[in-house]
């Protein structure tokens, strides 16, 4: 591991014997990431790690369907690190349908050898592992809430900087990972490839994290000094907020992951990435005093950085602003159908 350009960089804060109510009243309103020491140390997952590679893909099988799950495949050249190729059009690995099973087969049998990398990432675990999570409960979440609980098993791997939508707890079972972390405003700093043709569903960050080239990429030295890092061993769990930055790296032959995304707020929400994509259409290539106005409108309607825009309207006159109904929802979607036709 080439880390000495991170020796200087600060630790994520560390917590012991994190229970629901320390991570709900305290944890998780900071809106800053945590490690969390031995969260999962009691998980039979954990503890199959803890004896071996050959053990835990055992346990895993044991657990585990024939349904195919997505492998990424990289040369050696690569050095773990998935990216996209020089000319930003393509990737740097391939990608290969197996199930789970067949995924362990090929991790054992490159235990001892410095050579391709293996990943799948995001398994749900419901769908590929499914008698798996009863057998490991997540203790800081409300039994039987909506979550999407995730597997990410390979060797060693270095997955690019990226932010996810919902809160997300990923708990080590096996192996040694490091979390560098950055807060959503370093987004200029970590200069972010297509956001449209990316490797896993979210943009993520150009830089090799390894080698960063700082005559193409010169602002991610301000990004470095925004940094965090969590290293985790087996049963370790990081806390990531939403929209947190995150580069991953995996450095040992034969890890494993699991994660756990959830949301909150009205079940009705969608990403804002799609307003995002929206506003290209309508805010982008405005004239710069338009634009400014618009972000006026945003922060008074959306943001409501001045409190509740409509409260001298009654809720029966204000049309589309009123509570989101089921009705109301139906309403405003079918606007918006129309106008972007």
């Amino acid at each position: 591991m080439t880390d000495d350009i991170w020796n200087d960089t600060p630790s994520v804060p560390v917590y012991h014997d994190v229970d629901r109510a320390l991570f709900e009243n305290e944890i998780k309103p900071a809106n800053c990431p945590v490690l969390m020491k031995g969260l999962g140390a009691h998980w039979p997952l954990v503890e199959k790690g803890r004896q071996g590679p050959e053990a835990l893909a055992a346990y895993l099988r044991s657990h585990a369907n024939t349904q195919p799950v997505q492998a990424f495949i990289g040369a050696a050249a690569i050095e773990g690190r998935f990216a996209y190729t020089d000319d930003l059009k393509g990737f740097n690995f391939e990608r290969q349908a197996m199930p789970v099973g067949d995924l362990l087969d090929a991790l054992l049998a490159r235990l001892d050898e410095e050579g391709d990398a293996l990943y799948a990432g995001g398994i749900p675990v419901p769908a590929h592992l499914p008698t798996m999570d009863a057998d490991n409960p997540m203790p800081l979440l409300e039994p039987g809430s909506d979550r999407l609980v995730s597997a990410w098993i390979g060797n060693r791997t270095r997955i690019p900087a990226h932010w996810d939508l919902p809160q997300n707890i990923a708990v080590v079972a096996a192996g040694r990972r490091r979390y560098t972390l950055f807060p959503i405003e370093q987004v200029a700093n970590l200069y972010v490839g297509p956001l449209d043709l990316t490797l896993a569903g979210q943009p993520s960050s150009l830089v090799d994290f390894h080698a960063p080239d700082f005559g193409r990429f010169p602002k991610f030295r301000e990004a470095m000094k925004a940094a965090q890092i969590a290293d985790l061993e087996p049963g370790d769990a990081v806390y990531v907020p939403p929209m947190w930055w995150h580069h991953v790296e995996s450095f040992t032959s034969f890890g494993m992951l699991m994660n756990y995304w959830w949301r909150e707020g009205p079940d009705y929400m969608v990403t804002p990435f799609f307003t995002l994509l929206h506003a290209l259409t309508t805010l982008r290539d405005l004239p710069a005093p338009e634009r400014a106005a618009w972000r006026v409108m945003f922060d008074h309607y959306i943001f409501r950085l001045d409190g509740e825009p409509m409260d001298h309207v009654p809720m029966d006159a204000r049309g589309i602003f009123a509570d989101m109904t089921p009705d109301n929802l139906r309403r405003l979607k079918g606007f918006l159908a129309s106008k972007l036709q």
